[in-house]
């Protein structure tokens, strides 16, 4: 064989193994459809998204204030009735307090009631013994009254003071050490815990 017809051959294999096959070529040709569907189905996506913006847009404005007035009422319903139901429960606690504090004002009251009885039912004739007595219950009474918060105001030779006594005499002539300064006490005042119920009525030297 001629060395031309030899070079001929090897030409036309070397063609024939750089070009592709049929099947190849429909691959290819698959490849290219399915690109241009996905190109198309992205154009019609964004095609799509203005449409669906528009129909956002196109809602009433006057139904979307109608619904935001009934949220709004449904909102201050609940805020009312939950209102009216922390006033009840606090009145009641208000009320329980208050019946709790008479109940441990009387308990603690009631042991120097019986001290009372006891001395009533004592036909004792010695006034000393009865006047001891007496005094007895009456510090008794003292120390239960302090444990519930009343004290006393003191008034012996203190300064005249309009937050914890009331004047209702002058006496004049008592010297100027005795000026301003309480001279009698004609009526105790109590304090509970550290608030005036009863202000001390007190005569006052001029």
């Amino acid at each position: 064989m001629k060395k031309q017809d030899i070079n001929t051959i090897e030409d036309e294999n070397k063609a024939q193994a750089s070009s592709p096959s049929v099947e190849e070529n429909e691959n290819i040709k698959t490849n290219e459809t399915a690109d241009a569907d996905t190109v198309t189905e992205d154009k019609n996506t964004v095609e799509a998204e203005p449409e669906v913006k528009e129909e956002i847009e196109e809602k009433d404005p006057l139904e979307v204030a109608k619904a935001e007035i009934e949220e709004l009422k449904k909102q201050a319903l609940y805020k009312q009735a939950e209102f009216d139901n922390f006033r009840k429960r606090t009145m009641k606690e208000k009320a329980d307090l208050i019946l709790a504090g008479g109940e441990k004002t009387i308990t603690a009251i009631l042991p120097v009631l019986d001290d009372f009885e006891r001395a009533l039912l004592d036909k004792s004739d010695d006034p000393n013994a009865v006047r001891e007595g007496m005094q007895l219950i009456f510090n008794k009474f003292v120390k239960t009254l302090e444990q519930l918060g009343v004290k006393k105001i003191e008034t012996e030779g203190a300064d005249f003071n309009v937050d914890f006594h009331e004047s209702i005499a002058l006496v004049p002539g008592m010297g100027e050490d005795k000026k301003g300064k309480v001279i009698d006490c004609v009526q105790t005042g109590y304090m509970l815990n550290d608030k005036v119920i009863r202000y001390a009525k007190v005569a006052v030297g001029q």
